[in-house]
Order: C-alpha cells, then sequence, then structure tokens
C-alpha cells in the first residue's frame, strides 16, 4: 500500500535511538544467521519452532518434539523475529526506522522496549483468539510495528513524512492521512480476509494495544494529538495584558495655573 520513507521529526529528549537500532538489528541478524534469510524464505522447522502457534497455545494441538525448542508461551515473544522473506523483513524494518525513533523519544528507551514486546505479545494474542484452533505459525514482526505505528498516529499525527504510494509514487503528507488509509486497510482485509494463514487481526490486536500503552506510558509531559503542521506542541496562549493606566515612576510636573 504504501512504505514510510523519513519523518521531519527530531528527536527531543534522547540522543540517539538506541532500543529502535537494536531492534532492527536484532530483525536482520535472526533473519541471516537464524533462518539463513539469503535464501529468502524461511525453514518450515523454524517457523513452527519460533512461531506463535495458536492451537498448541490454546491446548488443541500438540507440536512433536523435534520442533520443541522454547515453551509455547514464549512464543508469543520469539516470533516478532522470524520473518517469511525479504519483502516482509524489509517492509517491517522500514516501518519501525522511520516511526519508532520517535515513539522511544516519547517514551524512553527502557519503557519504549517493553511497549514494543507487549503490543507484540497482544497482537500475538489477538491472533490466537480469533483463530484457536489455526496450526499455522504466526511470525513477523508486523503486530509490534502496528503497535509503534498507532503510538506514532496519538502523538504526532500532523508531522510530515515522505511516503513511497503503491511503491512507486513518492509524496509528501500529514502522517494522519497514510496512516489512516493504511488502518482501514488493515479493517477491511481483517473483515473480507478473515483466514487463519493470514495475521490481520495481529495487525489490529497490536495497533490498538499501541494506541492505548502510550497514553500511560509516555513520558511526563509529551502531549498526545499535537495539531500543528510541524509536529511541535501548540504555543501557550499568550498571558493577559496589563490594564490601562498610569505609567510607573513619579508623575510629571504640572505647570502652575
Amino acid at each position: 500500500m504504501f512504505l514510510p520513507l523519513n519523518d521531519e521529526n527530531p528527536l527531543e529528549e534522547v540522543r540517539h535511538a538506541y532500543v529502535t537500532w537494536a531492534l532492527i538489528a536484532a530483525n536482520v541478524a535472526v533473519f541471516l544467521l537464524v533462518q539463513q534469510g539469503w535464501t529468502g524464505a524461511i525453514e518450515t522447522s523454524t517457523a513452527f519452532s519460533y512461531g506463535t502457534i495458536p492451537a498448541v497455545l490454546s491446548h488443541m494441538a500438540v507440536l512433536p518434539e523435534d520442533f520443541i525448542h522454547l515453551p509455547a508461551e514464549a512464543t508469543l515473544a520469539s516470533y516478532m523475529f522470524f520473518h517469511g522473506g525479504w519483502g516482509h523483513l524489509i517492509v517491517n524494518m522500514a516501518f519501525l526506522w522511520v516511526f519508532g525513533d520517535n515513539v522511544e523519544d516519547a517514551l524512553g528507551h527502557a519503557r519504549y522496549l517493553a511497549f514494543y514486546f507487549l503490543t507484540g505479545i497482544a497482537g500475538a494474542i489477538v491472533y490466537t483468539l480469533g483463530h484457536p484452533a489455526s496450526e499455522v505459525p504466526l511470525i513477523g514482526a508486523s503486530a509490534a510495528v502496528s503497535g509503534v505505528v498507532g503510538a506514532y498516529a496519538m502523538l504526532h499525527p500532523n508531522v510530515r513524512i515522505w511516503v513511497l504510494v503503491l511503491m512507486r509514487i513518492p509524496l509528501r503528507l500529514p502522517a494522519i492521512w497514510p496512516i489512516g488509509a493504511w488502518i482501514l486497510y488493515q479493517v477491511w482485509s481483517a473483515v473480507t480476509q478473515n483466514q487463519a494463514d493470514t495475521a490481520w487481526l495481529a495487525h489490529l490486536g497490536g495497533l490498538v494495544a499501541g494506541g492505548l500503552l502510550v497514553i500511560p506510558m509516555r513520558r511526563r509531559g509529551v502531549p498526545l494529538w499535537v495539531t500543528t503542521r510541524d509536529g511541535t506542541p501548540p504555543a501557550p496562549p499568550p498571558s493577559a495584558a496589563p490594564p490601562e493606566g498610569p505609567p510607573s515612576g513619579p508623575p510629571s510636573a504640572q505647570s502652575p495655573r
């Protein structure tokens, strides 16, 4: 639908988005070193070992012992770092690169890391609730990244961002326009393509979790839904002007009549 390229939104509270960088590096490292990602596809055994499988998580199916490397509950976190191919990885990391640093700035490093995992876990749980008998592994950072997008929309809806629409048309738009269209597409897809082999419910679960969690988790004083075009908080109203009256200081001398 669209690929974010850059936003005009400098950091204010943190000097560098270390956690965002580390998450991107971890995803790429897992893809290349664990998945042997140069082939462009994930092995079935890897997907079943580290992906979230709703039927296993809901105790409706049992994973073969050869595939069990982690407890089922632990896959709620591990699934975020495995991707189905180069395209899956690149799109998720592009969204995280553009939107993640400002959400990290608003939350702080530690709370942002917790936020990322909480939204990813929320997405996996929603997916499991929607497809409790599915034996299709859920993989990818999409739910956690959706949480980041939801938080960004709550924080900076009017910041101008560069996006590649339909992967070929560069446009500079207020963030809420492409993000709003992206949200509508997720909802439409979840309603019309509600099969177990898609992750639309995971995206929506992460999105809603991100939009809600950013409210209590943001730093004190960080505003929500900033309305100025450049992303800065609206200027406070000017203080009331003092009432008109005689100038301060001694009165001027009067001429005698």
